[in-house]
């Protein structure tokens, strides 16, 4: 009587490992990108809740911060980073209107964001892709 050999053979774990390799290229792609819109879902958070605070703080000293150094008195949780640093918060002043826009600068891994660039948001709530970015208001802001 002859002993069965158990075991798998080159072939069979070779077909595996290349099964395992395709559904890896497949998957992986559109698990990055997932995470990227996440990413942007933090940005217009921050900068959502920094259009708040510039409200409050007007509705107080009745004028809203357009300085970069004056962001401290917003008083934004995470100084002027998004809530996992991706995007870095910072403000300018709008000529003759008084008002402001707010910008979410992209940050270490989100840099490599090729479809969303960084994100604007001013005064009147005009959401927006800053000038020299990719993307657009329509597929960005969500």
């Amino acid at each position: 009587m002859r002993n069965a050999e158990k075991g798998f053979t080159l072939i069979e774990l070779m077909i595996t490992v290349a099964i395992v390799a395709i559904l890896a290229a497949i998957a992986y792609p559109s698990y990055q990108e997932y995470v990227r819109r996440a990413r942007r879902a933090e940005a217009q958070n921050l900068l959502n809740d920094a259009a708040a605070r510039q409200e409050r703080y007007r509705a107080q000293n009745g004028s809203y911060i357009t300085a970069a150094n004056d962001m401290g008195k917003l008083k934004l949780p995470n100084e002027a980073k998004s809530e996992n640093g991706y995007y870095q918060l910072s403000v300018s002043s709008v000529a003759g209107d008084g008002g402001y826009t707010l910008t979410a600068g992209r940050l270490g891994a989100q840099q490599s964001d090729s479809k969303c660039g960084n994100f604007t948001l001013d005064a009147k709530g005009t959401k927006d892709m800053a000038a020299g970015t990719p993307g657009t208001r329509e597929t960005c802001w969500r």
